[in-house]
């Protein structure tokens, strides 16, 4: 008896079945890495945003004016779509001291709950 050599049909659905869960398997951890990468960027931009208030408030001179001149709540940003940033100065005058104390808070898509938060403590010259 003769045999010819080739593959026979369950061998060919096995190994299209291996290949299928293999790519699926790839495709998988490929939306996994890029959701991954997404968030971090978006994490990182609320930090950038913070850190950008936070830095422009402890080097304004007018200490009088920080309370109207950033006790504000922001929503346009044109690259960064459905963020926000609230930056709230409170006066606390404790002791014959006096200072400000200044919280600068970011929340938008992708930045995880409740937002990225900073607090800075300024003093009255």
């Amino acid at each position: 008896m003769n045999r010819d050599s080739g593959f026979t049909l369950i061998e060919v659905v096995l190994a299209l079945t291996i290949l299928l869960i293999v790519i699926v398997g790839l495709v998988s951890t490929t939306g996994k890495a890029t959701h991954v990468a997404v968030t971090a960027e978006r994490q990182a931009a609320a930090v950038e945003l913070v850190q950008d208030k936070v830095d422009r408030v402890r080097v304004d001179p007018d200490y009088a004016g920080l309370d109207t001149l950033y006790g504000t709540t922001e929503t346009t940003f044109p690259t960064l779509p459905g963020f926000k940033r609230v930056t709230v100065v409170q006066r606390i005058n404790s002791s014959g001291n006096d200072f400000k104390r200044i919280t600068v808070t970011v929340t938008g898509p992708g930045v995880a709950a409740p937002g990225v938060s900073r607090t800075v403590t300024v003093a009255a010259p």
